[in-house]
């Protein structure tokens, strides 16, 4: 039975290679065939098609996906890997995909790495992932995210070179639908693609594998949550909206959306940790296509997607650059969206602003930047615009400053 269910995938496998594929902006090293790499990302972002694409290249492989239920009742993993060595005839490199639903998969990639087989393994669980690889592989492994389209890779998946015209009118595209790869190569319903898939991140990836025992608040919260990006927060006042008394339990369901790739929360700036720590969070979502696909809503909030799109690329580059991402409140309840910081220098301060043109919207977003130039003494200042693209120098407190206005969809495609 297990190696029928090996040949089952090997086949679907097979079917899958033929789509066409999209060059995944990623930087891997060629000389870490001895580390195990750890694809992590959320459902659906193309983590295998990665690891077979770019990291597998020509080599003959061994494929499982354990996002078969019907492995998880195999009490022996050796059974398994036996149906794989013989349906692929004993590869020496192994692509385990949706490794986190295998009881103690930790200890038996360790072991496989012993046994000295290439590893190339996939997870959609932040969490557990870097946590327990930590733990059992210090320094023998080699994480890799992996992400929904950036609109860099967006844009490679059409057919032909894009003209700056068209990168303009596809950006818009993007912003309302996201960058899921599938329903985009497959001409598929964004909206019905993701509502599915939002259900099924929330009660197969959270609610069956914690033991939920009340999924509706889960699923109440998750709404409010995709309904409300951007918006700041605070346990308490989360609480009164959703109507759950606990604020542990919030805590540790907020924990799960984050663990699971749909939401991130981002502190208020502070100098010092405590004071980060205690301030309100922002809620933010991975991909925008899940606020049109799940959110209450009446008419597409531009401002609200602009922003949480500027976020989501924001939180990638993290992983990246090991920048850290803060909003900043100033004395007179001024904002600006982000802070960057990375290492002991705040690098950039960035403001998001649909529509820069309008004279009061632009007098408070470059006064908000101002401001907190003048607190923070540090950082490039950025408006991230719909359309307009310029530089200004501004006299604040007997300073020059430079501020640049750029439209986001050419930010967006910025290499640094």
């Amino acid at each position: 039975m297990i190696r029928d269910i090996i040949l089952i995938q090997k086949q679907e496998l097979e079917i899958k290679r033929k789509d066409k594929y999209v060059q995944r902006i990623v930087t891997v090293s060629e000389n870490n065939a001895n580390l195990v790499r750890v694809i992590i990302g959320p459902r659906r972002a193309g983590k295998s098609f990665f690891g077979m694409h770019q990291l597998v290249n020509e080599q003959s492989f061994g494929f499982v996906n354990f996002d078969d239920e019907r492995l998880l009742r195999i009490k022996n993993f050796d059974e398994i890997l036996q149906a794989v060595l013989s349906v692929y005839n004993n590869p020496q490199v192994l692509l385990l995909d949706e490794i986190q639903n295998l009881p103690d998969w930790e200890i038996i990639v360790n072991r496989l790495q012993r046994q000295e087989y290439q590893l190339i393994i996939t997870g959609s669980n932040s969490n557990l992932l870097s946590s327990e690889l930590a733990t059992h592989l210090t320094g023998r492994h080699l994480p890799i995210h992996i992400y929904t389209f950036s609109f860099a890779e967006y844009i490679t998946s059409f057919e032909k070179e894009l003209t700056e015209a068209e990168k303009k009118e596809k950006f818009n595209d993007f912003l309302i639908c996201g960058g899921y790869p599938e329903p985009l190569m497959k001409s598929i319903n964004y909206n019905e693609y993701l509502q599915v898939l939002f259900d099924s991140i929330l009660f197969k990836d959270i609610v069956k594998r914690h033991r939920i025992r009340q999924p509706e608040m889960l699923e109440n919260m998750a709404v409010w949550l995709i309904s409300n990006i951007t918006a700041e927060f605070s346990m308490n006042s989360l609480s009164k909206q959703i109507d759950i008394s606990s604020v542990h339990t919030i805590k540790r369901y907020l924990n799960y959306l984050h663990e699971s790739f749909v939401f991130f929360t981002i502190n208020g700036f502070s100098y010092k940790t405590g004071k980060q720590l205690q301030s309100n969070q922002k809620v933010y979502c991975f991909d925008n296509g899940f606020y049109r696909a799940k959110a209450n809503y009446f008419s597409d909030d531009w401002v609200k997607l602009l922003e949480n799109l500027i976020a989501a690329e924001l939180m990638k580059n993290q992983k990246k650059d090991g920048s850290k991402v803060y909003f900043w409140k100033g004395p007179n309840q001024e904002e600006v969206d982000f802070v960057v910081q990375k290492g002991n220098k705040i690098e950039k301060l960035i403001q998001v602003c649909w529509n820069a043109e309008n004279a009061k919207t632009r007098k408070r977003e470059v006064r908000a930047l101002l401001n907190a130039w003048q607190k923070l003494k540090q950082g490039e200042l950025i408006v991230i615009t719909n359309n307009e693209e310029s530089r200004e120098m501004h006299s604040w407190f007997g300073t020059e400053k430079e501020i640049q206005f750029i439209p986001a969809w050419k930010w967006l495609l910025k290499k640094d």
